[in-house]
């Protein structure tokens, strides 16, 4: 799973170091990846998982000029909506729905989320397993963790990939995913992986790169762990008033629907809100001006998921159109 990050002037020190010293760059990475082996070695990594893991392993600069861009800070919440939901993915969400709508039924009665969410997810987060990410997974992780800007979360990402290697869930060679590290259909962290990875195929491994069994289950597993309800969606576009207080638009603000109808919510066809009175906050994923949205518990748990108004805004609109909800 990806996760927004800011950068900061470590990396620029870092690109430098990389374009203008690449020999002390390179021995102050040596200095840093011994170091690493020694910790990584008291907390039960073997040196023979290690030995396969860093084989030729160097510092990636592609990995630190991704750090610095995030869709947040560069395209508009209306572009990312027609960037990550077109029609060809609505299409392909529907058929992949009918096709593993056996199986998905089975996560379903399993873990307590409904199909059409895990596809979604599975739908923005590597189109449908079609794109997982070319970045060896250890090597991302050890650039960004020698990088300094957020090093302790990477560092210990970086030892939770070597156990993920140690367990015999992947071959190094074929642990590869996105520039951060989130690997697989299910573009989890490695820390994810062992936290909700869940062999449901049966055979011995949790393979969220080939496996769909054990793909939708592991997603379906994270969200029952982060508060899941099967019984609620995730919410819906709305009209504010005229006046209406932007401030309250904050997911810290939480008032029962029949408040917000009260204070001149409705629906985006400019119907009442819906009669059960569900915990809710208004949400402007693009800012004062832009959609508004009302928001039940299940968003807060996408955005567990992924911190990003508009990464858990467009999993429930691709959900709801994947069932021709919208």
């Amino acid at each position: 799973m990806l996760r927004f990050l800011r950068v900061g002037s470590s990396a620029a020190l870092v690109l430098a170091a990389l374009s203008s010293g690449a020999g002390a760059a390179d021995t102050d990475f040596q200095s840093w990846l011994a170091a690493f082996r020694d910790e990584a070695r008291t907390k039960g990594i073997a040196d023979v998982t290690m030995d396969r893991a860093f084989v030729g392993l160097a510092p990636i600069e592609r990995v630190i000029e991704l750090d610095r861009k995030q869709p947040e800070g560069t395209i508009t919440f209306d572009q990312y909506l027609d960037r990550v939901i077109s029609d060809a993915r609505v299409e392909q969400g529907r058929r992949m729905l009918r096709e593993n709508r056996p199986l998905l039924e089975q996560v379903a009665a399993e873990f307590g989320v409904q199909p059409r969410f895990v596809v979604a997810l599975w739908g923005i987060e590597t189109s449908y397993g079609n794109f997982t990410g070319g970045f060896p997974v250890i090597g991302a992780l050890a650039t960004l963790a020698y990088d300094g800007r957020r090093g302790e979360y990477f560092r210990g990402e970086l030892l939770n990939a070597l156990n993920v290697v140690q367990e015999g869930h992947i071959d190094v060679e074929n642990m590869v995913g996105s520039w951060a590290g989130a690997m697989g259909q299910t573009q989890f962290m490695p820390s994810s992986f062992l936290n909700f990875a869940t062999d449901f195929d049966g055979d011995g491994a949790k393979d969220i790169w080939t496996s769909r069994p054990d793909v939708f289950a592991s997603a379906a597993n994270y969200l029952r762990n982060v508060g899941w309800r099967d019984d609620i969606t995730w919410g819906r576009r709305v009209t504010l008033p005229s006046g209406f207080d932007t401030a309250l638009a904050d997911l810290d603000v939480v008032k029962r629907l029949s408040e917000w109808q009260r204070l001149g919510v409705r629906r985006e066809d400019g119907s009442p809100l819906p009669t059960r009175d569900l915990n809710a906050s208004i949400v402007l994923p693009g800012g004062a001006g832009g959609p508004a949205y009302v928001v039940y518990d299940n968003y807060r748990s996408i955005l567990r998921w992924n911190r990003s108004l508009y990464f858990a805004t467009a999993v429930g609109h691709l959900s709801d159109r994947i069932e021709g909800r919208g």
